[in-house]
C-alpha cells in the first residue's frame, strides 16, 4: 500500500498547490468593472495593465504638465505610461471583411487575428487586466471598451476599466515612464468562443426591429438618430425602426481635463429615462460600433445585464446593406 500512501500525498500536494493559486488569484480580484487611479495606484504589483494608443509614439514621449499658483496640474503635451505597463495599438480593434457580397469597413477582428495582437502586446493569461485608455476623448474610453468587449468574448481573464485613464493617472502628479514596450510574446489566448453572445450581425438587428423582442439602443448624437446630420460613411440618414436614442453625451461627464463614468444609479435612472429597460435583452449600435461599445459596456459590465450584444458593423453595415432607416426630421443640407 505504499504506492497508495505516495499517491495520495501527491495528491494532496497538488491540491494544496490549486488551492493556493486560486486564493492568490482571488487576493488580486478587481473590485468591479471600473477601477480608480488611487485603486490602481495601490495594486500595481498584482495586475497587468494595458494602455490602448491610436499613435505608438505617445508611449515613449513625455508628457508636458503646466502646474499653476494653486498647485492645479493641466496637459499640454500628451505622452508617458503607467511604468510596467504593455502597449495595445488601436489598429489592431479594426479590420475590413466581406459579408453577403458587402466589404464592410470598422470591424473587429477575428477570433486568431486578435489573439495574436493581444500576444503581441505581451498579455498574459494568468493576471488580471486592467485597461488604461488615453483619456483625452470619449473616443478612447469608446475604443478600450472594444477591446474589453474582445477580452471577454475569447478569455474568463478578469478585466477592469481605469476611470479617467492616463489623463487623469498624469493630472494627479503619479509616476510614468517613457521606456518603451517590452519585447515579449504574451502566454493570452483564446480560451472560449462568447463572440456570438456579445457581437451580433444584421439578420439579428433586422429580426428584433421587427418582433421588437430584444431593446435596439442608439448610441449617436440625437440629430443623427433623427435624421439631420449623418456620417459620410453612413449611406443614409435616421434610425432603425423601433431603436430608443441614448445620446453618447450622456453616458460621461467630464470633470476637469477628465472623462469620467458614472455610477450604476444613475445609469439606471439613464436608460429608463429614454426608455430603454436596463435589465432586459438589449442590441446597442451606432455608426461604425464604436459609440455603442461604450453602451455595451455600461450595460453588460456596470449594470450586469448578460443579454446585452453590440451590433459592430452598425449603420455603416446597414446601410452598404441598404437597409431602411427612418427619419423624422428632414436633413441639414
Amino acid at each position: 500500500m505504499k504506492w497508495l500512501t505516495t499517491w495520495l500525498k501527491n495528491v494532496g500536494a497538488a491540491l494544496t498547490a490549486s488551492l493556493l493559486g486560486l486564493s492568490a488569484w482571488a487576493q488580486t480580484a478587481l473590485p468591479g468593472p471600473v477601477v480608480s487611479t488611487q485603486w490602481l495606484a495601490d495594486h500595481l504589483d498584482k495586475v497587468q495593465v494595458v494602455e490602448v494608443r491610436r499613435d505608438p509614439k505617445t508611449f515613449t514621449s513625455a508628457p508636458e504638465l503646466a502646474t499653476a499658483k494653486d498647485g492645479k496640474k493641466t496637459l499640454e503635451e500628451f505622452g508617458g505610461h503607467i511604468p510596467g505597463s504593455r502597449l495595445f495599438l488601436a489598429k489592431e480593434l479594426q479590420s475590413e471583411r466581406e459579408i453577403r457580397g458587402v466589404k464592410v469597413k470598422y470591424l473587429l477582428p477575428e477570433r486568431d487575428a486578435f489573439e495574436r495582437a493581444a500576444q503581441a502586446a505581451g498579455i498574459d493569461a494568468d493576471r488580471p487586466i486592467v485597461l488604461v485608455p488615453e483619456g483625452l476623448s470619449i473616443g478612447d474610453v469608446e475604443t478600450t471598451t472594444r477591446l474589453a468587449m474582445l477580452l471577454k468574448s475569447y478569455s474568463d481573464t478578469p478585466m477592469a476599466l481605469l476611470d479617467g485613464g492616463m489623463v487623469a493617472w498624469l493630472l494627479e502628479g503619479r509616476p510614468w515612464s517613457t521606456d518603451a514596450a517590452p519585447a515579449k510574446t504574451g502566454t493570452w489566448r483564446a480560451t472560449v468562443d462568447r463572440f456570438a453572445r456579445y457581437v451580433v450581425d444584421s439578420p439579428q438587428v433586422a429580426s428584433a426591429a421587427e418582433k421588437k423582442d430584444v431593446q435596439l439602443l442608439d448610441a449617436r448624437p440625437a440629430g443623427m438618430h433623427l435624421g439631420v446630420f449623418k456620417r459620410d460613411y453612413v449611406y443614409a440618414y435616421g434610425h432603425i425602426a423601433g431603436s430608443r436614442n441614448v445620446p453618447l453625451d450622456t453616458l460621461y461627464v467630464t470633470k476637469g481635463s477628465t472623462i469620467r463614468l458614472l455610477p450604476a444609479a444613475s445609469y439606471r435612472a439613464l436608460f429608463q429615462t429614454y426608455g430603454i429597460d436596463p435589465a432586459k435583452p438589449t442590441i446597442t449600435y451606432c455608426n461604425s460600433g464604436n459609440n455603442s461599445s461604450l453602451a455595451w459596456f455600461v450595460m453588460s459590465e456596470i449594470l450586469g445585464n448578460a443579454q446585452v450584444s453590440n451590433y459592430d458593423g452598425s449603420l455603416h453595415q446597414w446601410t452598404l446593406e441598404k437597409r431602411p432607416l427612418q427619419a423624422p426630421v428632414p436633413p441639414a443640407m
